[in-house]
């Protein structure tokens, strides 16, 4: 497997200052997905994004990992339901003209 894409979580532990217990916590809580490639684990690089929300909700605000779920799925609906409230103005708008 081509690891061009993938950062070590050893890297991720260095840079955030981190145990690497807290990505296989968020691994076991389906908040990530670790790839084993010949015995290192890495993350996809797409995962930095919502990595870097992750380590400051638990480093800055002191959330605990099922705390930073509910928080991710809150933050879901918000945006799912921000996204039917554009839709729905949207075809207002077309009744209104």
């Amino acid at each position: 497997m081509n690891t061009e894409n993938f950062i070590p979580i050893n890297t991720l532990c260095q840079h955030y200052k981190v145990e690497i217990n807290f990505f296989h916590n968020l691994n076991e809580n389906g908040l990530i997905d670790i790839q084993l490639v010949d015995d290192i684990q890495y993350i996809h690089k797409d995962s930095i994004y919502e990595i870097e929300k992750i380590v400051r909700m638990h480093k800055d605000l002191d959330v605990n990992i099922e705390g930073i779920d509910i928080v991710l799925n809150l933050l879901q609906k918000i945006d799912a339901l921000q996204t039917e409230l554009h839709k729905v103005r949207n075809r207002l708008l077309l009744y209104e003209n």
